[in-house]
């Protein structure tokens, strides 16, 4: 045979083969595998208690009240749900007490709160030692994060560690809100004014006399609340261990007018701020409720705030025995 007669019939068979190699290298694409949905999360932030579920009871008691909580919800599975709490300024070393309540009906509670006064223990029941910043707790709950946040009916409690825990007077409750959902009636005003040891800030002639270190600075703080009322608390930096402090607020008056000659009331106004603030060497402070809001005390009121020497007799009439004067909320 000749050569160019074979060749034909090997180029077919050579191309035959060339088709057939490169269909089975054609692998069809795998059918995607669907994207789980992501896990959901949420974050709710718990203002300080001034009133935001019920206005008749503000918290009342020594802790600072620039504390506030904020949780985060995140979904574990679909029946399962993570839920953290964080306080933000704690008191070192003092234990909080951390709750959900269920929401009830007050005219079916012993007391008559709208929530069981036990704990929800498969909701959240956790206690944590503040560290004097941010502290953190956490609990697993066998419920649907939707179950969380769109179905339970409750309450979000903070305890206060100062005092003895009562789950029927909200007073005490450093922070109150529904459990899980956003806070309501927030952002009321706040305003914070600074003083310094009193070296005749106000007139040369009262810069202190006596033996008080001159270490000792102080921190007005007035809070509106949400009846209208405000919250006048006052922190002393430096204090001595065991000794108490008086702190008032003095009206503003004419000189020619008073017994003394003194630019001031020499009476207390209890209204305003009178307080005692027991040292401990370190930071101290207290807080009361004043009838005046908080625009009519930081805009209006005319006054002195005073704190007094414990280290010798008070004298309303004696400005260098006080440690600490300037005008009040200015």
């Amino acid at each position: 045979m000749k050569r160019s007669n074979l060749f034909l019939p090997l180029a077919v068979l050579s191309l035959g083969l060339a088709i057939s190699s490169c269909k089975k290298e054609e692998v069809e694409e795998p059918t995607p595998t669907p994207t789980p949905p992501a896990m959901q999360s949420e974050t709710y932030t718990y203002e300080f208690n001034n009133g935001q579920v019920v206005p008749s009871a503000a918290y009342m008691g020594s802790h600072n009240d620039n504390l506030y909580a904020v949780m985060e919800v995140d979904e574990v599975s679909a029946s399962e749900t993570m839920i953290s709490v964080t306080l933000y300024n704690t008191v070192d070393g003092e234990m909080y007490a951390i709750h959900a309540h269920d929401a009830a009906d007050p005219n079916t509670t012993p007391n008559g709160t709208p929530y069981d006064e036990t704990p929800n223990s498969n909701v959240f029941t956790q206690m944590v030692t503040g560290n004097g910043g941010m502290v953190t707790a956490s609990q697993n709950v066998s419920m649907s994060f939707s179950d969380i946040t769109t179905m339970y009916e409750g309450f979000f409690v903070v305890h206060d560690p100062l005092q003895g825990i009562s789950t029927t007077d909200i007073s005490t409750y450093l922070v109150v809100g529904s459990f899980a959902r956003m806070q309501t009636a927030t952002n009321f005003s706040s305003s914070e004014f600074m003083y310094d040891f009193n070296t005749g800030q106000v007139d040369p002639n009262y810069a202190y006399m006596g033996t008080h270190a001159n270490t000792l600075m102080g921190t007005l703080r007035v809070q509106e609340l949400a009846d209208g009322q405000s919250r006048v608390s006052v922190w002393l930096d430096n204090t001595m261990n065991g000794e108490t402090y008086m702190v008032h607020a003095h009206d503003a008056a004419d000189p020619n007018t008073t017994p003394n000659g003194t630019p001031y009331d020499e009476t207390p106004n209890s209204n305003v701020c009178t307080l005692m603030i027991n040292g401990n060497g370190m930071t101290a402070g207290g807080a009361q409720v004043s009838t005046m809001s908080h625009d009519d005390i930081t805009s209006m009121y005319s006054g002195f705030f005073v704190v007094h020497d414990p280290l010798q007799p008070i004298d309303t009439t004696d400005p260098t025995t006080y440690l600490l004067l300037g005008a009040f909320a200015q």
